[in-house]
């Protein structure tokens, strides 16, 4: 970020104004979960909450810090691998827990023909919903918190060694095979998350389930979709070199740029949903666990 132009630092200070806003407006939604939401869900709505102001500060951080791009990366690969597993169990969570949900579907089958997986194969059979489909569904998500640490730990490593360099995906570099790995565990982890989507999203509509299904996808694509794209526009030149920073360069800062925006956006549109929701159905929960027997019947 040495050697800016006037253009530049205005820009810089724009975007880190609008990740320094994303930050104090969830700080003002912890204050508001902390006050209106039953203790069993507050942790699972901070760590929703906090996905798009997460990844708009280590995108501020690696935008300022250049050298530190691969520490935010991980950073923010981490935080939004555990939100996958959270957004999960918060829609387990909103049926009214594990019980309630496998008492209020005990007759029913989870539609596996989703994507990002198997959104082609309509002929799959369902799956009864039992205890132990669940616990199938909740392990989807999980590896992912448990193996993409370890395998973003193993790129770092590799790269300070040398070995690992982030462009180079030849068959012979490691980054190429880390990225594929990464990539279908990340398809296994959305599978669950979309089996269980299709399930509730009728009975959760009055939770504005949707939107927060939307916001969650719009995270997911932004933060890795895009940023794909724009590295292999990099890698291949069509993001031209402009002195004194090269393709690869250039591509990160449009990446950490672009995020910082589409977060800041994300956040207060995630404010708007996540709150209202909770003043419409606030007084019949009741208890924090067991008075959403009350949305039987819905």
């Amino acid at each position: 970020s040495a050697g800016l132009d006037l253009a530049g630092v205005f820009l810089f200070a724009i975007l880190t104004l609008m990740t320094l806003i994303a930050n104090l407006v969830f700080v003002e939604e912890v204050v508001y979960i902390y006050r209106k939401i039953p203790p069993s869900k507050r942790s699972i709505l901070i760590w929703i909450n906090a996905a798009a102001p997460v990844i708009a500060t280590t995108s501020c951080i690696g935008m300022w810090i250049p050298r530190s791009t691969m520490f935010t990366d991980f950073t923010a690969a981490v935080f939004f691998a555990i939100v996958i597993h959270k957004f999960l169990l918060m829609m387990i969570k909103e049926c009214g827990g594990q019980k309630l949900f496998l008492r209020r579907f005990e007759n029913g089958h989870f539609k596996i023909s989703t994507g990002p997986c198997c959104c082609c194969c309509l002929c799959l059979p369902r799956v009864r919903i039992t205890r132990r489909t669940l616990l199938w569904l909740k392990l989807g998500t999980f590896q992912f918190v448990f193996f993409r640490p370890v395998l973003m730990f193993l790129s770092i490593v590799l790269w300070t060694n040398g070995n690992y360099k982030p462009y180079n995906l030849s068959l012979d570099g490691a980054a190429i095979w880390i990225n594929c790995f990464i990539w279908i565990l990340t398809i296994i982890a959305l599978w669950p998350v979309g089996i269980m989507f299709q399930q509730v999203r009728t009975i959760l509509s009055c939770k504005k389930i949707i939107p927060k299904f939307a916001l969650y996808q719009f995270i997911l694509i932004l933060s890795q979709l895009q940023a794909a794209i724009i590295n292999i526009l990099a890698m291949q030149r069509i993001i031209p070199c402009v002195p004194p920073l090269s393709s690869s360069a250039r591509g990160a800062y449009m990446i950490q740029q672009l995020l910082i925006v589409e977060m800041f956006l994300i956040t207060l549109i995630s404010r708007v949903v996540y709150r209202r929701r909770y003043d419409e159905l606030e007084p019949p929960e009741g208890t924090p666990e067991e008075g959403d027997d009350n949305k039987q019947t819905l």
